[in-house]
């Protein structure tokens, strides 16, 4: 089954009649829904020539416009896999004057990542120009994993790896839930979250007692970082996205409050 026609069975009830603005701009690869929706609030989208609002639906005969520059879905459906280096960051903003993935990759169509990883981190990044597949595999209410391989500069005890298990610990505003995490040498581990809190697993660390000197994410659900070297990219494959998509069919694009939140 080919990568279009996969994304046309992903997409049967929603081939068209009316969708909320937001998802429509997510769909043109500009951006995702949340950015979508900072760019309506700012007064930089148009639908038929009138200032668009929060909540808008649009159709098939709409003309929407972002800064004056029309808009249009994206037929083709891309997933890449990208293997994201150490001080390469994932955001758009430029003004810091960091290295973008975007700049990084040269790519010739738009496609934005959902799911970063921060500029000390490095590995699995995904990247599309679909932003309804990565809300639902990113969403946290979903439960989907990512793998991480963790080096830290302190020994890993056998009370480290209980603690990080065991879940409960504080980040930020939330609490961790419990966890997948494996020893892999006198100084590392493997850890499986279905969360994606702000720098949680070196927050985690911290409140053990170390400090990550490496981080790598190896994984998100079915798709594998394997032999790509810092800074390669791959496209996803059709084998690859059937599963994906099995494993989504059920999954939620919402934002969904997180049932173990305390």
């Amino acid at each position: 089954m080919s990568v279009n026609r996969m994304q046309q069975e992903f997409d049967k009830k929603e081939e068209r009649a009316s969708v909320r603005l937001n998802k429509y701009l997510g769909e043109t690869g500009l951006c995702s829904r949340r950015e979508a929706d900072r760019l309506i609030e700012a007064g930089r989208v148009t639908v038929n020539g009138e200032p668009a609002v929060t909540g808008r639906k649009v159709g098939p005969g709409d003309k929407v416009l972002v800064d004056g520059k029309p808009c249009a879905r994206e037929e083709e459906m891309i997933l890449l896999a990208v293997h994201k280096p150490v001080g390469v960051v994932c955001t758009t903003d430029t003004r810091w004057g960091d290295r973008t993935v975007e700049e990084m990759l040269h790519y010739p169509k738009r496609v934005f990542s959902v799911g970063r990883l921060d500029k000390n981190s490095e590995g699995l990044l995904l990247m599309t120009n679909n932003g309804e597949i990565l809300n639902k595999m990113m969403r946290a209410g979903n439960y989907h994993e990512k793998e991480y391989l963790v080096t830290v500069d302190r020994p890993v005890t056998e009370e480290f790896i209980k603690t990080m298990a065991a879940g409960g610990i504080p980040v930020l505003d939330r609490k961790t839930r419990p966890c997948r995490v494996e020893k892999t040498g006198k100084k590392s581990f493997r850890i499986i979250l279905t969360q994606g809190l702000n720098r949680q697993i070196r927050r985690m660390c911290e409140y053990c007692g170390c400090r990550v000197t490496r981080l790598v994410r190896v994984r998100i659900m079915n798709i594998r970082l394997g032999d790509l070297k810092p800074g390669e990219y791959r496209m996803v494959t059709d084998g690859e996205i059937e599963v994906l998509y099995d494993m989504l069919k059920d999954s939620d694009n919402r934002p969904v409050k997180e049932r173990d939140r305390t």
